[in-house]
């Protein structure tokens, strides 16, 4: 496969590159030319005049016709992955794991757990309420941050969506606010049925040769330590 050449002006074209690349990060990282931000038409990205920010508005509907995975998979940034590739992805990150097994053996803390357990029993459920639900607010419960961004690293969670407050007149505003679920629960057995089909070291085998040819411009150790 060539370099990543595109350009994204539309929805359609965002849906189209990551369906054909399988990675595709939101934001500049420590690949160059590796990102939606050095890809996308600068007035879809923020433009000024008329305060469009496309590239934000699209990742509800982009989540939601693709079925792909979106969250913090990469340098704590957000990252979409494509439904084909994500069973791969997360086999290699949970290191055959599902969440329980790895309580069991003594990999997650206690506090993770928790965590876990609340977003799993409430899926899918928005920030805000989960924070409720658990407490997260001063005086309260704390690592909120810290559980979801390594929760969404090992592929525990994922934002499944982006919903909008609605005001008195049932009239939508401001930023969309994430949406959190399982891989299990969002993508069901299009994801139960491949996750744990390879030696996590097999997928990420498969991952790194197929990033090593969308990503010529990187050397094997870059791509190794992304």
């Amino acid at each position: 496969m060539a370099a990543m050449r595109f350009t994204i002006r539309s929805e359609t074209d965002l849906i189209k590159a990551i369906n054909k690349y399988g990675f595709l990060p939101f934001f500049r990282n420590s690949i160059k030319g590796f990102s939606i931000e050095e890809h996308i038409a600068p007035e879809h990205w923020y433009y000024s005049d008329s305060g469009q920010w496309d590239a934000w508005e699209w990742k509800s509907p982009v989540i939601q016709k693709t079925g792909c995975a979106y969250g913090k998979f990469f340098e704590h940034k957000a990252v979409y992955i494509s439904k084909e590739w994500f069973p791969d992805f997360a086999n290699y990150r949970r290191d055959g794991y599902d969440f329980d097994a790895r309580y069991d053996e003594g990999l997650a803390k206690h506090t993770d757990k928790v965590f876990y357990d609340l977003l799993d029993n409430n899926a899918p459920i928005i920030s805000k309420e989960l924070k409720k639900l658990g407490d997260y607010r001063k005086g309260g419960n704390k690592g909120f941050d810290t559980s979801i961004t390594k929760l969404q690293e090992q592929c525990y969670i994922i934002t499944s969506n982006f919903v909008y407050m609605t005001d008195k007149n049932g009239q939508p505003y401001g930023w969309g606010v994430a949406e959190y679920s399982t891989p299990e629960k969002y993508m069901g057995d299009k994801f139960t049925d491949k996750v744990y089909q390879r030696e996590p070291e097999e997928s990420y085998k498969l991952i790194l040769e197929h990033l090593k040819k969308i990503l010529p411009q990187a050397s094997e150790e870059q791509i190794k330590r992304y």
